[in-house]
């Protein structure tokens, strides 16, 4: 199983990579609090030719669901540009999160919105790395925050090759009980391709995102060591940095 975290901010992700001892590491391509179209990375070629496997998080202001037309366009062409640079890199995905409507707004207007995403750019030849859908902690309107909706969700676009992205603390977060939580979501999409592992600073059905080291927060360290091995997917911890290195040593030990 390979075991990777999010690096943040790095100019030389790499050098992160090798120092923390892990075998995935994820990245952003631009700065996450905009729509920036992203540039060749300094290391591209370092990256590219790296045994360490490489995915690509989109910026978080992405909201492809969303009925704003001045939100929903720059948001399906940020995704498109960031697939591209994700690409580029050789990443196996780019991590998008499911986005939300405002209050009052149709759920399956919101849905409609994510398969256009894809039926408009297969005509464009695809995008080039597959679209991994990360579930959500919450907040009103929230298209990927619990089970039933990911399923609406799934009928969708999961067959346009989608793929999907669980994170324990935004399940946690939004009320799904980590229990059984692998079997559940491969019940609805088939697959989980990665796994964000993450405690929770924050108690049960909060849809608070505020995560925690593994051994710190209000999940079960176990629980989540028994999510990772269910899923049996890369995980990406985005844990604290201060305590990172300890939760790459603790899930690596964990998973012998």
């Amino acid at each position: 199983m390979r075991i990777g975290a999010h690096v943040r901010g790095d100019t030389h992700p790499l050098q992160t990579a090798e120092r923390l001892g892990i075998d995935v590491m994820q990245m952003f391509v631009t700065d996450p609090q905009t729509f920036e179209k992203p540039q060749p990375h300094p290391e591209l070629e370092a990256i590219r030719e790296s045994s360490i496997d490489v995915v690509v998080h989109s910026a978080y202001v992405i909201n492809v669901a969303s009925l704003n037309n001045r939100l929903r366009m720059p948001s399906r062409k940020c995704v498109a540009d960031q697939a591209a640079a994700a690409a580029d890199l050789g990443a196996f995905g780019l991590v998008v999160h499911g986005g939300h409507l405002r209050s009052g707004e149709d759920l399956a207007a919101g849905i409609d919105n994510w398969r256009k995403l894809f039926t408009r750019q297969e005509d464009k030849g695809g995008f080039g790395v597959p679209i991994l859908i990360e579930n959500t902690a919450g907040g009103d309107g929230a298209i990927a925050r619990q089970l039933e909706t990911i399923g609406r969700l799934w009928d969708a676009v999961g067959d346009q090759g989608a793929g999907f992205c669980l994170d324990t603390c935004h399940a946690w977060a939004g009320g799904e009980d980590l229990l059984g939580i692998v079997e559940r979501v491969m019940a609805i999409t088939g697959r989980i391709d990665l796994v964000h592992l993450n405690n929770s600073r924050d108690e049960f059905d909060s849809a608070r995102d505020r995560h925690a080291n593994l051994q710190d927060g209000t999940i079960d360290p176990d629980v989540l060591a028994d999510v990772a091995r269910a899923a049996g997917a890369p995980i990406i911890l985005e844990t604290p940095a201060e305590g990172l290195a300890d939760d790459v040593a603790y899930i690596r030990e964990a998973l012998a």
